[in-house]
């Protein structure tokens, strides 16, 4: 027994184990040993690599993991009118992302991209599958919706609070651009897209209305809680600079309303007005049709456009938006036409080739020949023999080209260089157009002929208006200024940008004697329909025909007008492309274009000021002003009116008390004794009438045919009507006041 005990314990200690047996113990024990060894060795070598090697490129991940940055949005700058009305602002908005996969209860748990989907469904109005299909993807960060206004995001607050939602959705500041007037010049102000200006003023203008965006950068934990840090960073945002323009939106909303009522009543494809001040330049209106809606840019303007939007590619969208959105009194260029002949006169003058009453200076004999080419008078008989004054009065073409055989090539494009018409006028507007003139090698003496009475080249409207302003205002080439001060939003400081003159092409003298014939133009020759009364008014038509190359653009009808011709504060250019196709009417622009003209010119110029010669008696000898008769009973409110010398119609619905709740038109406006005034008690309906067609008609028989529809008139002038301020075959509430305009009627054509 004592033997077996002692060899269990030789055993256990190994005691009496053979040499083999130690061997094998021992090579196990380095094997252990060696591999711990290496482990331990490669684990120092990954720690060191980590610490040493790749250090710094896990701290800035760790770093970026354990910060969140948040984008403080910058302001974008106002635009103003001249007026400061506001014509494009920015409000607070914010925009909603989330961070893909993160979206975590308070318990930590992951909050379902199911669930996720069909709340953002509900709450931002937004396709379930869409989104779902976003949150499914490998996305890091997902924008759910951007500008979402307050009582949206109060809504997704109350929804993350109610179902105790922890983090994972960013809700950062962001900005919502609004235009109040919508599609009121909308060509000259542009739009905003995602972070940029893309059209007009909010693109040529972006880096001042554009600010820097600041930040907040916190550390926060593992679900993204902000944690309490002393070395929190907060950089500012830097806001956009106000902008304010030479635009006056009064004068831009008449200059709008009378170019469309002129390309739908002259059929025409589209057309454009400028309205600017000769002496310094600046822009007061500058119109396009058709205009678009700057709230809703992508939307088509037009019923036709929107009845094939459907079935157009996506190349022929692009070029659908890009000419709605075009600038086109800038971008577009024409053939002038006969209002170039003011230009061709000017340089005549201004080198002694001509003065301006010498008897038969030139002679028009209906064609004239230039070399091998018969050039025909757009009249239908010669015009004999004519002085200088006589053949811008007739609009002459063989004049003109005498005219400019004896300027000759050499100072025809000299001053064609001094006019600004060879390049771009440097207005800071998005998408300006240069010219387009014959190479001065390729310029023979047919190219001569044709040029000198403004066919066979191009320039923009823009072009043409800033040249015959430098034949105006005593000489000067003054570069359109469309911005007249810039103000910073953050330190108040405000940047005035002056006037430019670029430099003085003719003499004063030369701008007296060119003022004086284009007075002669509209009260003796083919501009008689631009006459405003009580102003003194010049002007000059311009027809040009069709582009050999491109037949189908059709005749260009045009006219430019000053007033007061002493001394012009303003000058109005209207074009209108492709008038009348079909022959239903006339293409001359001294019969289309002259009375779009004359109607912007006698509301304009009492809006800045300018005095009419007309006495305050002949002004008002035979108009009354409507008196407040709201609040009145219908009995007593009657009384007043027809003691007045008015027609009274009474609009009462039954039951209801007879006291005047509101009365059409509104008190203040003058009227002729015998208008019609509507009186209305509260749920009365208004009765609605169409305009009739008065062109044509003498103020009599215009106003007759008014009164028969309940309809009131204001006329200016004498004669017979060759415009009306609302086009005929529009409904309108009864007692609107139509204003009419008179012009003597003009005898033959007019170019």
């Amino acid at each position: 027994m004592i033997h077996i005990r002692k060899n269990r314990i030789n055993k256990k200690l190994g005691i009496g184990t053979s040499f083999k047996q130690k061997s094998q113990f021992n090579s196990r024990s380095i094997a252990l040993l060696t591999g711990f060894s290496i482990c331990f060795a490669t684990l120092l070598g990954r720690i060191g690599y980590i610490q040493f090697v790749k250090g710094s490129e896990y701290k800035v991940k760790a770093y970026n993991q354990q910060t969140t940055s948040q984008v403080l949005a910058s302001k974008r700058g106002t635009i103003y009118d001249s007026t400061s009305k506001i014509l494009a602002i920015s409000s607070s908005v914010d925009s909603v992302s989330i961070n893909n996969g993160q979206v975590v209860y308070l318990d930590g748990t992951t909050v379902p991209n199911e669930f996720l989907a069909s709340s953002f469904s509900e709450i931002f109005s937004i396709d379930y599958d869409e989104i779902l299909q976003e949150l499914n993807s490998e996305k890091s960060i997902v924008t759910i919706a951007k500008r979402v206004e307050k009582p949206t995001i109060d809504n997704l607050k109350n929804w993350m609070e109610d179902n105790k939602i922890a983090s994972g959705i960013n809700i950062d500041e962001d900005s919502k651009r609004t235009y109040p007037y919508e599609n009121l010049a909308s060509n000259i102000i542009g739009f905003y897209g995602s972070d940029k200006g893309l059209e007009g003023i909010e693109a040529a203008w972006d880096n001042e209305l554009s600010g820097t965006p600041g930040r907040i950068i916190t550390t926060t934990n593992v679900n993204k809680q902000a944690i309490s840090d002393e070395n929190e960073q907060y950089v500012p945002a830097q806001n956009g600079s106000d902008i304010y323009l030479t635009i006056d939106v009064r004068i831009q909303s008449i200059a709008e309303k009378y170019l469309e009522q002129a390309v739908k009543k002259n059929k025409a494809s589209g057309g454009s007005v400028i309205i600017m001040r000769p002496s310094t330049g600046d822009i007061l209106a500058e119109a396009s049709y058709p205009t678009y809606n700057l709230n809703t840019p992508f939307i088509p303007n037009t019923p036709e456009l929107e009845a094939k939007w459907d079935e157009m590619t996506t190349e022929e969208k692009s070029a659908s938006l890009s000419n709605m959105w075009r600038n086109k009194p800038i971008s577009n260029t024409y053939e002038p036409g006969s209002t170039f002949k003011l230009i061709t006169s000017a340089i005549g003058l201004e080198e002694n080739l001509v003065e301006t009453d010498t008897a038969g200076d030139f002679y028009c004999n209906k064609i004239y020949h230039v070399v091998d080419t018969d050039i025909e008078c757009w009249a239908s008989y010669p015009h004999g023999s004519l002085s200088l004054r006589g053949a811008l009065e007739n609009s002459c073409n063989p004049s003109f080209i005498q005219l400019g055989q004896r300027i000759g090539k050499q100072r025809f494009y000299k001053y064609l260089n001094g006019f600004g018409l060879l390049q771009k006028t440097g207005v800071r507007m998005s998408g300006e157009s240069g010219s387009i003139f014959f190479n001065y090698d390729d310029c023979h003496e047919v190219e001569l002929a044709t040029m000198s009475f403004g066919q066979r080249f191009k320039i923009t409207p823009l072009q043409l208006i800033t040249a015959v302003s430098a034949c105006v205002n005593g000489g000067d080439l003054m570069q359109p200024r469309i911005v007249s001060k810039v103000v910073n939003t953050d330190t108040g400081v405000e940047t005035e940008i002056a006037p430019v003159k670029v430099r003085q092409v003719i003499s004063s003298e030369t701008s007296d004697k060119i003022k004086n014939m284009m007075q002669s133009v509209v009260t003796d020759g083919t501009g008689k329909y631009a006459a405003v009364k009580g102003y003194s008014v010049g002007g000059k038509s311009g027809t040009s025909e069709p582009d050999p190359n491109k037949p189908e653009e059709g005749y260009v009808a045009s006219f430019i007008a000053i007033s007061p011709v002493e001394n012009p504060e303003i000058i109005v250019l209207v074009v209108l492309n492709n008038p009348n196709s079909d022959g239903s009417g006339s293409h001359q622009g001294g019969t289309i274009c002259a009375p779009v003209a004359s109607q912007i010119l006698s509301e304009v110029l009492p809006l800045l000021g300018v005095t009419s010669t007309n006495s305050a008696t002949e002004e008002r000898n035979s108009l009354t002003i409507v008196s407040d008769v709201t609040g009145k009973s219908l009995t007593e409110a009657s009384s007043i009116l027809e003691a007045a010398g008015f027609n009274v119609l009474l609009k009462t619905s039954p039951d209801v008390p007879a006291t005047v709740l509101s009365q059409y038109p509104k008190s203040g406006t003058l009227l002729q004794a015998d208008s019609t005034i509507c009186l209305y008690t509260a749920d009365a309906e208004k009765t609605m009438k169409q305009v009739p067609d008065l062109e044509g008609m003498t103020a009599s028989q215009a106003k007759n045919s008014l009164h028969s529809q309940n309809l009131n008139i204001s006329i200016e002038g004498s004669g017979v009507v060759i415009s009306q301020d609302i086009l005929a075959g529009e409904m309108v509430e009864e007692g609107t006041v139509i204003t009419v305009t008179l012009n003597e009627k003009m005898i033959g054509g007019a170019q």
